[in-house]
């Protein structure tokens, strides 16, 4: 039993990990540092006049009514409600944790080489309930929940007070293409906020910032919750054992060994062979692992972790079994994909690079099947509640609210029950497409 709990404690690790610097984007397009602006005032060109356009909502604050911390640079204009962009706000790593109404700071740990190290809780941005923070901490600013920094040396160290709602403008890039970008108010002018950090040098468009995030998020924190639980119930159910041998499962127990011995059963021994053993711990690492965090997302108002549902997770976990697949691989193995005996010279060169492929494409097929559908059980779910704000006009048809509100209600349920379905499916085809790649790997030779 503890080698499933280190296990356990191993993916754990990698996924953290991989959070620390590769994380959601948020719902609007980011801007690379290196393709910013500096800080506009008011009346200058790439000033925000009345409004900025783009295509997220604003929450419902209207045109002249900003706050008078915002005066200085403007009203914003609004917008209609954008199912949208809300299911992506809603679905997207934060750095504050938020159940109903409640918001829960966590700890920012930051690094920004001109700077150093920043260690405060997200609390010190005195965030508003849509998670715009209305104080700036050595230039880092919080935008939808998310932390950002303004890279302008213009722009004051330590804590500052700025405006409580960022100003959402589109720029121009140097390829030509447009990005949202938040711009924060701070004493009547405008300054760019940087993209979110990420460790992708700027692959999947966030690009390369001038800081580092190795904060505790909310699906950081859901993760360590999860293996707080796992740890023990599975502890819980070896004392069990131990206390109850030879007598009857109850409680805990009844609902684990089930499981379990459908996956040693009908996964890790056909797929095995003679070697399930060595490999049980790790496919029931895996297999509990991402069922506790499918199950974990589904429960309502308790912040809407989507942990399986971000590409940095899923993507070690499918890293992991490429190197446990792979390192397991025998001569065989490696035969049949590098060399292919009996088959003819001309269709190896075919084959070969397309079998070489095929030893990298099976991990991202792994990653991007459970992100795809953890992330879009997610967002349909957020988008039918948000229907009701769409055809009432946020509360001008009241009719109109009350029936979409009876079809929404109804559709939210039945995703709801097809997501609870969805999590043990991912997680069982997760498992037993890992269990199958070992076993090809690890194959003995026919004659």
């Amino acid at each position: 039993m503890h080698r499933y709990i280190l296990s356990f404690i191993f993916l754990l690790c990698f996924s953290v990990f991989a959070y620390s610097q590769d994380q959601h984007e948020p719902q609007r397009g980011e801007q690379p540092a290196s393709e910013q602006p500096t800080h506009v005032e008011p009346g200058q060109p790439g000033a925000i006049d009345g409004g900025a356009e783009h295509d997220g909502d604003t929450h419902g604050q209207e045109a002249g009514h900003g706050d008078s911390h915002d005066a200085g640079c403007g009203p914003q204009e609004a917008h209609e409600f954008n199912p949208g962009g809300t299911a992506f706000h809603h679905i997207a790593d934060q750095n504050i944790y938020s159940i109903g109404p409640w918001s829960l700071p966590l700890r920012c740990i930051l690094y920004a080489p001109e700077h150093g190290w920043s260690c405060f809780s997200s609390s010190k941005f005195h965030a508003d309930a849509h998670g715009n923070g209305h104080e700036a901490i050595d230039k880092y600013v919080l935008v939808d929940g998310m932390v950002h920094r303004i890279n302008d040396p213009s722009f004051p160290d330590g804590e500052v007070e700025v405006g409580h709602h960022p100003y959402w403008q589109k720029v121009k890039q140097e390829n030509g293409k447009e990005k949202d970008v938040p711009f924060i108010c701070y004493q009547s002018k405008l300054y760019p906020a940087e993209a979110r950090s990420t460790a992708d040098g700027g692959l999947f468009g966030g690009g390369i910032t001038s800081f580092y995030d190795f904060s505790l998020t909310k699906n950081v924190v859901s993760m360590l919750l999860i293996l707080a639980l796992l740890s023990w119930a599975f502890l819980s159910v070896a004392k069990s054992y131990k206390n109850r041998d030879g007598q009857a499962p109850k409680g805990l127990q009844g609902f684990i060994e089930p499981i379990f011995i459908f996956i040693q059963d009908e996964v890790a021994k056909p797929f095995l062979g003679h070697k399930w053993e060595k490999y049980l711990p790790f496919l029931m690492a895996l297999f509990f692992f991402i069922l506790g965090l499918n199950l974990f997302g589904q429960i309502p108002f308790l912040g809407g972790s989507n942990v399986t549902g971000n590409l940095g997770v899923t993507m070690v976990l499918a890293l992991i079994t490429f190197l446990v697949v792979n390192l397991s691989g025998n001569k065989h193995y490696w035969e049949h994909i590098l060399w292919m005996p009996g088959v003819p010279a001309w269709v190896k060169t075919i084959l070969t690079p397309v079998e070489i492929l095929g030893v990298f494409i099976k991990p991202m097929t792994l990653m991007l099947r459970l992100f795809a559908n953890i992330t879009a059980g997610h967002m349909v779910m957020v988008i039918f509640v948000g229907l009701i704000f769409v055809f009432s006009k946020s509360g001008e048809n009241v009719g109109a609210g009350y029936g979409t509100a009876v079809g929404s209600t109804i559709l939210t349920l039945f995703m709801m029950s097809i997501e609870l379905l969805v999590a043990f499916i991912q997680a069982f085809v997760f498992t037993i497409l890992t269990a199958s790649y070992i076993g090809a790997a690890t194959e003995e030779a026919h004659h």
